[in-house]
Parts: C-alpha cells; structure tokens; sequence
C-alpha cells in the first residue's frame, strides 16, 4: 500500500511508475475532480491528502506528465489547491499525524519553509477559532503539540515568533507556554525576550523560576523605566524569592 508518508518523500521514479499505472485506470475524459478522487480512492487516502502530499512533494515541480495525470494544468495549480487545504483543515480529512509529516518534509526544503510562513498564520487563526468554538481538549491537545513542532522543526522563522510575542491579548500563547518554547529553541535570544513589555508577567515568572534569568538581569529590568508596576512587583518578590535561596 502507498500511504500519505510513503507519497510525500516518493522519487520521481517512484510517482511516474505509480500514477502511470493509476492513470491507466481512470475513465478516458473523466472530469479532473473525479479523475483526483478515483486516484485517492484506490490508494486509500481521502483526495485532499493526495493533493498535499503530492503538493509537498519537491519531486511534483518537475514532473508535468503526472501533474496532468491528475489533472493538475500545472504544479501552481496544485500548490493552490494543497495551500487552501492545508489552511482550513483541521484535523479531519487531514488527520494530525499527516500534518507532523508535513512540518517533518518541510523542514528540508528552504522554499516551502518560505511558503510555510504564510500558511501556518491563516492555519493557526483557523484551528484557534474552531477552539474558541468548541473548547475540546482533544483539539487543544493537537493545537499545542502541532505549534510545539512548528518550533522543533525549524519551520518557525524569527518574523513568525515576533509576531506571536506581539499578541499580548492572545491566550493560545500561554494555552501552549509558547515563550518557553520560543527560548528552547533559541528562535530569539533570552535577555531581548525578557526585557519585553509584549511578554507578560506570568511568562517572565516561569522563566526566573526555571532558572534562566540570572539575577543581575532581573535587578536591571527592575530598574528599567519602562518596566509596568504589575511587572516590577512581580519580580521584586522573584529576587527576594532569589536571596532567600543565596
């Protein structure tokens, strides 16, 4: 059986000698659409998982012969196709280990790490409304690990985090602890993340209390300016918490 992993990293080989033989299958003048989910079908995916992994395949740019096959007039046509399921999906025709998959591939291929950028901003406003909607902790669970993996690949660049650190209303940042998970991965440096008055102090207590601030760097920030009441206070008591323990 060719599964949804198996056509993602397929050799052009591979896909010509696959979808030759599908091709031949298919009624002659059958319209594109039936043409995909006849395909799908007999491979046993749904047909959106066909377009995304065929969509994500590198090797598809290069192989017009089974872009028509499929009914694709080019690999742009595809890729629109595979980006507005990407996008909308959430977790149904999609199941969530193809999207670990996904983010897997992706993370060797500088330009869809390009193209991912603005995907994963629609995806992610996507999955967080159907939360506000639902409230299902088994979505919630998906969402978290799904943003965790966002990070761990590398797929998450520096202009994706700033943006997230940016929403200081957003309660799906500490819904995944996103701000520790932006300092593990070393997305953007430690100090620039704890002198910012986007990151909250609840954020900024949990990273004192893994022990990644040293002192001299709360007692700077105590000192700044720009520094909210509601923050100084926080971390007043942190440094006390920090002489206590001396």
């Amino acid at each position: 059986m060719t599964t949804f992993k198996d056509l993602i990293a397929a050799s052009p080989e591979t896909l010509l000698k696959v979808f030759h033989h599908l091709g031949d299958t298919c009624v002659p003048g059958a319209p594109p659409i039936f043409r995909l989910a006849n395909m799908a079908k007999s491979l046993r995916l749904h047909p959106e998982q066909l377009t995304i992994a065929l969509g994500f395949n590198r090797a598809l740019r290069e192989l017009p012969d089974v872009l028509s096959v499929l009914g694709f007039a080019s690999y742009d046509d595809l890729a629109r196709q595979r980006n507005e399921i990407f996008i909308n999906d959430v977790y149904n025709k999609l199941p969530f280990d193809n999207v670990m998959t996904i983010y897997a591939t992706v993370k060797t291929d500088p330009d869809l790490i390009r193209v991912m950028q603005y995907l994963l901003h629609r995806r992610l406003q996507r999955i967080e409304a159907r939360i506000e909607a639902t409230v299902h902790s088994v979505l919630i669970e998906r969402y978290r690990r799904e943003i965790k993996a966002i990070y761990a690949d590398g797929i998450a660049q520096i202009e994706f985090a700033e943006e997230r650190l940016d929403k200081t209303e957003s309660g799906f940042r500490a819904l995944v602890k996103e701000v520790d998970v932006i300092v593990d991965h070393k997305i953007i440096p430690l100090g620039d993340i704890f002198f910012r008055a986007s990151v909250l102090p609840e954020e900024k207590r949990r990273l004192i209390q893994r022990g990644l601030i040293p002192r001299e760097l709360i007692v700077a920030r105590i000192q700044d300016s720009a520094t909210s009441p509601a923050e100084r206070g926080m971390l007043e008591i942190c440094l006390e918490e920090y002489a206590g323990t001396a």
